[in-house]
């Protein structure tokens, strides 16, 4: 999800109900608000929050909660991480519905831009949440890493051995 143009005062909003302190909150609306680095030049940030800071998840959470208490109000199952969220239905058509009903409560309520090509409909074991996928055998139902993840991994490895041939591996450690 990316945040749309309003949502940076409504997030703004909500740290101010939690925190107290103007310092703090000038410096998260400075954290919001700070350009990005492209091609070695300062560029403005027009949407969103910068991604893969130390603030990102916090900011996601407190935005998110809203969304954790509508979908309780609603009577659904979940999993929400940061901005990865699962929710669990019956069927594929109630899935649908939800995910459209949801979609524009997270648009209109929230002003939050839903990336619809990551939102689909699938049942749990064609999922992955968090590099996980559900493997069911019967009535045992459990947790698997999910091929991409394997795969992910499995490349890293690959490229990490590839820089330490010809070298002793406490070299190649070292320089990791």
């Amino acid at each position: 999800m990316q945040r749309g143009t309003d949502s940076n005062d409504m997030l703004m909003a909500r740290v101010a109900r939690q925190v107290k302190d103007k310092r703090i909150l000038k410096l998260i609306r400075f954290y919001l608000e700070a350009g990005m680095m492209t091609g070695g030049l300062t560029v403005a940030r027009k949407t969103g929050t910068p991604q893969g800071g130390p603030l990102s998840p916090l900011l996601s959470n407190i935005l998110l909660t809203d969304l954790d208490n509508e979908l309780e109000r609603r009577g659904h199952k979940f999993s929400r991480y940061r901005d990865d969220c699962n929710i669990y239905v019956r069927s594929k058509e109630a899935g649908q519905r939800v995910l459209d009903s949801i979609t524009v409560y997270l648009e209109s309520e929230l002003k939050l831009k839903v990336n619809r090509e990551k939102s689909d409909v699938g049942r749990p074991w064609e999922r992955v949440f968090l590099g996980y996928t559900l493997c069911s055998r019967k009535r045992n139902v459990r947790l698997r890493v999910s091929g991409k993840a394997v795969n992910r991994f499995k490349g890293d490895l690959k490229r990490l051995f590839r820089k330490g041939r010809g070298r002793s591996i406490r070299v190649t450690i070292k320089e990791l």
